[in-house]
């Protein structure tokens, strides 16, 4: 070790943003495990590096006692004295003990240490990176494909899509970009882990805010979405400025806007509408593209009935219940559809669906 080495710490403390101290604690608390294994001692050894020069001197540190019962930690008072004739019982003493090649030792070890800790240094700055945006979209490129887990190069580390995460009936191909949502980010072992979805209802919520300047400039508020992956999402909007009309502005001149959303999500319909705090508006719109006679809501229960005319009932419902199902989800309360005959009938059965799990303000949480 010389001065160059200190040098060459004093840069990476810069570049990386390393301690120097840290760094040569850590390499002075190698050293002695070096010294030990190298050595085959298991003396109490200290190693200092000097800051200045970096020069290293390993001391073998004993403790002074009135009857030595092990040589390798202590030292008689009798041969501390001949030493420095200050020494008492209960005293410590240090020799300097350091071997002649020890240096090319040192060296080395020095340079496993660095290497270590930057790798440590980057994975930290890493994860911090990718931490502060999570809820974020990111492009990526296919890096590889493992069975049904999808691994994405972004650029400074790799993000995992898994299964779970992938939207049913969308192609995935090796070196092909696609958008992903940034899920969620955890310290592992091997380095941060991202998480990514194509699923997440935050996906189309962040492809609006790049897509709308509206919303970009706070004019429009995304207050509620409900989706289901690679089929259907709805969203409810809000505008703070009475001039400008939300759902126009999300889906832009003759459908410009909404179809470049459209189009990356491989033709998932979207539908948008106008967020009311009334709840019988609010929910009569979620009901959209069936149109609703009637909303009686129960405040209480956070319930409510929506009888539509009776050729409207399968439309209001969907398919298999996704259109009652996402409407739900949309306005956070239970919802039952009454065809117009049926809110007459007390004895059909009433299509019910419960969603109050999922809020209005989840997104702006997530947020």
């Amino acid at each position: 070790m010389n001065r160059e080495f200190i040098k060459a710490i004093e840069e990476l403390e810069k570049e990386k943003q390393i301690s120097k101290d840290i760094l040569i604690e850590a390499i002075e608390s190698a050293l002695v495990s070096a010294y030990k294994k190298n050595y085959g001692t298991s003396q109490n050894v200290r190693v200092n590096i000097d800051r200045e020069t970096g020069d290293i001197d390993v001391f073998m540190k004993k403790d002074v006692v009135d009857e030595v019962w092990e040589d390798l930690i202590e030292i008689s008072l009798e041969d501390a004295l001949e030493i420095d004739p200050r020494y008492k019982i209960g005293d410590a003493i240090e020799y300097q003990v350091t071997p002649k090649d020890f240096g090319r030792i040192a060296a080395q070890t020095a340079k496993q240490v660095v290497v270590q800790r930057i790798r440590e240094a980057e994975r930290g700055m890493i994860f911090d990176d990718y931490i502060n945006r999570q809820g974020e979209i990111i492009t990526g490129q296919i890096h590889r494909i493992s069975n049904d887990t999808i691994f994405i190069n972004m650029g400074k580390t790799e993000g995992i899509l898994a299964a779970t995460e992938q939207v049913p009936g969308e192609t995935y191909e090796i070196n092909g970009r696609v958008k992903v949502f940034i899920m969620d980010v955890k310290k592992t072992t091997k380095g941060p882990q991202v998480y990514l979805s194509r699923s997440h209802p935050g996906l189309v919520k962040r492809l609006f805010e790049l897509e709308v300047p509206e919303i970009q400039d706070g004019v429009v508020e995304i207050k509620s979405i409900s989706r289901e992956a690679g089929s259907r999402t709805k969203m409810a909007v809000y505008a703070l400025d009475d001039n400008v009309d939300p759902v126009g502005a999300c889906v832009g001149p003759r459908g410009s806007r909404v179809q470049v959303i459209v189009d990356e999500l491989f033709g998932e319909k979207i539908d948008i509408i106008n967020w009311s705090e009334d709840p019988e508006k609010l929910i009569s719109s979620a009901l959209s593209p069936a149109k609703v006679e009637r909303v009686i809501v129960d405040e209480e229960g956070k319930t409510a009935v929506a009888i539509v005319p009776d050729y409207q009932l399968s439309l209001a419902i969907g398919k298999e219940g996704q259109n009652v199902r996402l409407a739900a989800k949309l306005c956070g309360w239970k919802i039952d559809i009454k065809s117009h005959s049926q809110y007459f009938s007390d004895d059909v059965e009433i299509v019910e669906y419960d969603e109050p799990e999922v809020m209005q303000d989840e997104y702006e949480d997530e947020e």
